[in-house]
């Protein structure tokens, strides 16, 4: 495929290399992407084959310069023969996909830039084009209120390029000539129409351009062969054949060979000056020679300095209001359309898989594509830049329909005015949203996505989400996007299935291509035409949308056959059996490649339940590329704790453990105590489980309130200090919100009373309040601490007999007492420094709903000369039950 838009041109990769990037790109957070130096390529008619191989195979050793597909076995001292195996199959295979990609595309930018060039797209030439990828189809065509929805108006045909043969379909649809208007003089005349508003209305003609272009730019007689076209073959037929040469085929004999001519020519001319030969093509007999042009140094230094008449073109364009003066648009901004197959099957209606805005089928109305090109007035500018990529991650998950507290959907304007002012109060510093990528069913809660490259409908408009994300930015907010690439939506009308009339476009034939137990379809990855999809989707977010990250959502179940639904032991062959699908571990690969050379800052996050090896170490070194994952055993442990487990039976080195997670990879590792999934998925919230219905509560149960206040608390601080550098916590949970996520579906007769969130508790003070002030502090603990981007805690008390686990980290001591009755007036816990240490938090202060048992006065305590824990000096504290402290260094004392 070629880029029809105008950029700047790279050279081609041949297919016998590795994969390198034209540009010289960045190396960001250890992952190797590029050689520094830039690959020049050249044809040498000179160079021997002997002498080409051997420079290639040069290249090709500093391009693998530095890359060891099992390089983090190695560095973790894992000897696994099969899993090495794997992994130097799985290098080798990718290698061979890049060059299959690079038959197609340029370079591995092109690949991921193809939104670029699909979908619907203005052309400067008064036109709009229309590509989509479609191999089963035998005739394509767009059709829309534009059209008067007819499938043969607006169609790929003989003379506008039709189909290549990767399956691609070009149409063209031109502008439309206003009433009493004459068309253009030049057939390429062009419009600049969408960067400046009135941008190029110079009212110079183009016949004085063109003689501007002839005086200023051609020398004394270098565009004597434009004007007259046909001298040069006059003269060249004139000297082969002579002054009355033949006229008619007929009369022509036959013609000698070009080198026999050559040489003719030559001894006819042996006696004119050596000038004369100059510009000679000369054979120098080598095997595989193809030609080497003699020309003298001055000559060619003067046709490098030569720029093309480039300015002199570009004059000539018009501006937007000769443009509307004179045309109106082929397809209208708003017009709905669908793109019409002629397949073996019979005619389809689709909506195009590269539309950017999606009304999905509602009350009975079948799915269309929205044509959105808002005029430059009206189209969103943004004001705000990306913030800083902080060094630990405070993550607010949000869902925008869910966000308001009357039950509907609500919009992103409203989630903008609204929530994020709230989230910024709370001391988040990452927004992440689910749901944001177009599903036709809402309870689905936009995990079934239908169309990865548009914004949901439901919430509002393009330019409605492009103003989220711009005041998140300005408040200094990340935005992340939970990104669904492991499977897709079913649905035919709307979404990529049967797209084309056939089974195998997308996603995978049989079996293989439907989850198990999801109804979901399931990409085919090696195809490159769906890498060139899935891959220009991300970058297509992080440029239109200036998104700052993304969750990939649920990857067990695109990285094995059984879609994750298996028992997994931890052993390494489970990560390389028959039941792994290595296309998918390739596109993540790329996926993350890509990703960090386009974009250095991009933060990618990994959500597998089965840990597979490698997922946060470098792709040159074997590994997956992403910079965090997700640690899934933490809310599964807790959620099981507060429903199965009394209080006095939880162990505290499970919790630890769960918490804790691999300790390799705890730096990179993102903990929650609860998301959205465990309501969404038919459970319930902590704070449900915790609080029961507090409205319906009497006096008799402030034992119980007192009991969920403080195992909310407690659960958040623990899970929050004790894991890696980044923290999430869903919308709502911060203050215990009372009731679970339930969106409308038919089981709950279509109701949104679970669907919303209630932000008037907040207001009415009590429990809500004080876990929000606590939540607000905690965060504050790594504002003012760096609490999460230190090291890893050195956790030294772990009693089951107590229920009492410690820690250590930077200056920061925590102590949790879990035991539900026992508290202990000096409680002996071992710290490394000798010194004052001051609560810095505490879960049982009256603010925070506590009782309030420890006094000011028990704020500072000072360490005694006494080993405990492995340490050399002790610190004993009030420990009341069912609390947690957070102590700080404030004082060294020198022994």
């Amino acid at each position: 495929m070629f880029s029809l838009s105008q950029t700047i041109w790279l050279p081609p990769i041949p297919s016998d290399h590795c994969v390198q990037f034209p540009i010289q790109w960045k190396v960001q957070r250890g992952t190797t992407y590029l050689p520094k130096k830039t690959c020049l390529w050249r044809c040498s008619a000179t160079e021997s084959p002997k002498n080409s191989v051997k420079k290639d195979s040069k290249k090709q050793g500093n391009q693998e310069k530095g890359i060891d597909p099992v390089g983090f076995l190695a560095k973790l001292g894992i000897t696994h023969k099969a899993f090495a195996l794997f992994l130097r199959e799985r290098h080798k295979a990718l290698k061979d996909l890049k060059d299959e990609i690079f038959n197609r595309h340029s370079n591995l930018k092109e690949l991921a830039s193809g939104y670029e060039l699909l979908g619907i797209h203005r052309h400067p030439q008064h036109r709009v084009d229309f590509m989509e990828w479609a191999p089963g189809a035998r005739y394509c065509a767009l059709v829309g209120d534009f059209n008067e929805w007819s499938p043969t108006e607006n169609s790929a045909r003989e003379g506008h390029l039709g189909h290549d043969d990767y399956g691609y379909w070009f149409i063209i649809i031109e502008d439309k000539l206003r009433e009493g208007q004459q068309p253009d003089d030049l057939y390429f005349q062009q419009y600049n129409y969408i960067d400046d508003y009135d941008k190029g209305d110079s009212g110079i003609s183009i016949d004085e351009i063109f003689k501007r272009a002839g005086d200023e730019y051609w020398e004394p007689g270098e565009d004597r062969f434009i004007k007259n076209r046909y001298e040069v073959a006059a003269k060249l037929y004139e000297q082969i054949f002579g002054p009355n040469g033949p006229q008619t085929e007929e009369e022509l004999e036959e013609i000698p060979d070009a080198e026999t001519r050559y040489r003719a020519y030559r001894e006819q001319h042996k006696d004119d000056p050596p000038s004369k030969f100059r510009f000679d093509v000369v054979d120098s007999g080598k095997e595989y020679d193809i030609y080497n042009v003699v020309d003298d140094p001055i000559s060619r230094e003067k046709f490098r300095n030569k720029k093309p008449p480039l300015a002199y073109w570009i004059e000539s364009r018009r501006g937007r209001k000769a443009w509307l003066k004179k045309y109106t648009p082929g397809i209208p901004h708003g017009s709905k359309y669908r793109v019409y197959f002629n397949t073996p099957d019979g005619a389809l209606e689709r909506v195009p898989a590269w539309a950017t805005y999606v009304i999905p089928g509602v009350d009975g109305n079948q799915s269309c594509a929205v044509h959105w090109e808002p005029s430059p007035e009206c189209a969103y500018k943004w004001r705000n830049k990306h913030p800083k990529a902080p060094e630990a991650l405070r993550i607010y998950e949000c869902h925008v329909g869910i966000s308001g507290l009357e039950p509907k959907v609500n919009s992103f304007n409203e989630f903008t005015e609204k929530v994020l002012p709230h989230i910024k109060e709370a001391g988040y510093n990452v927004i992440q949203l689910f749901g944001v990528v177009e599903h036709r069913d809402y309870f689905t809660a936009g995990y079934r996505v239908t169309n990865m490259f548009a914004i949901s409908s439901r919430y509002g408009t393009p330019e409605d989400f492009k103003h989220l994300v711009d005041e998140a930015h300005g408040l200094g907010l990340l935005v992340f996007l939970d990104i669904v690439h492991s499977y897709a939506a079913a649905d035919e009308m709307v979404g990529l299935s049967l797209f084309d009339g056939s089974n195998d476009c997308y996603f995978h034939t049989g079996k293989r291509g439907h989850h198990k137990y999801w109804g979901t379809r399931m990409f085919k990855y090696g195809d490159p035409a769906v890498l060139h999809y899935l891959l220009s989707n991300l970058n297509w977010w992080v440029v239109e949308y200036q998104i700052d990250g993304f969750h990939f959502h649920s990857l067990s179940s695109m990285m094995y056959t059984h879609n994750g639904f298996a028992s997994f032991t931890g052993e390494l062959d489970e990560y390389c059996n028959q039941y792994v699908d290595r296309d998918a571990l390739m596109y993540l690969i790329l996926a993350n490649d890509i990703l960090h050379a386009l974009h250095p800052n991009i933060i990618t996050i990994a959500e597998d339940a089965t840990s597979y090896p490698g997922l946060c170490e470098r792709t040159s070194q074997g590994g997956l590329g992403f910079d965090y994952s997700v640690n899934l055993s933490a809310p599964e442990m807790w959620s099981s704790y507060l429903e199965n487990v009394p209080d006095h039976e939880w162990s505290m080195s499970k919790i630890v453990d769960a918490l804790t997670g691999n300790r390799v990879y705890a730096d990179k590792m993102l903990i929650y105590a609860e998301n959205h999934s465990q309501s969404i998925s038919g459970g319930r919230s902590f704070a449900e489980m915790l609080f029961g219905d507090i409205e319906e509560q009497s006096a008799e149960s402030e034992a119980l309130l007192l009991r969920g206040s403080s195992l909310h608390k407690m659960i958040r601080l623990i899970s929050f200090t004790i894991g890696g550098h980044a923290y999430l916590n869903f919308m709502g949970n911060e203050f215990g919100h009372p009731k679970r996520v339930e969106f409308p579906m038919l089981s709950n007769n279509f109701s949104f009373l679970l669907a919303s969130r209630r932000w008037d508790l907040l207001a009415s003070g009590g429990i809500y309040q004080h876990l929000f002030s606590f939540d607000k502090d905690m965060m504050k603990l790594d504002q003012k601490e760096k609490m999460l981007s230190r090291g890893l805690p050195n956790i030294h008390h772990v009693n089951e007999t107590t229920k009492v686990i410690s820690y250590n980290r930077g200056p920061l001591v925590f102590i949790f007492n879990f035991h539900p009755t026992n508290s202990y007036e000096r409680y002996s816990v071992g710290v490394d420094e000798a010194g004052e240490y001051q609560i810095f938090l505490n879960t049982n202060e009256k603010k925070y709903g506590g009782r309030g048992i420890i006094s000011t006065d028990q704020y500072l305590q000072r360490t005694t000369s006494k080993r405990v824990d492995g340490l050399r000096n002790c610190l004993e504290v009030p420990l009341p039950s069912r609390s947690a402290q957070v102590y700080k260094l404030t004082r060294i004392l020198r022994v």
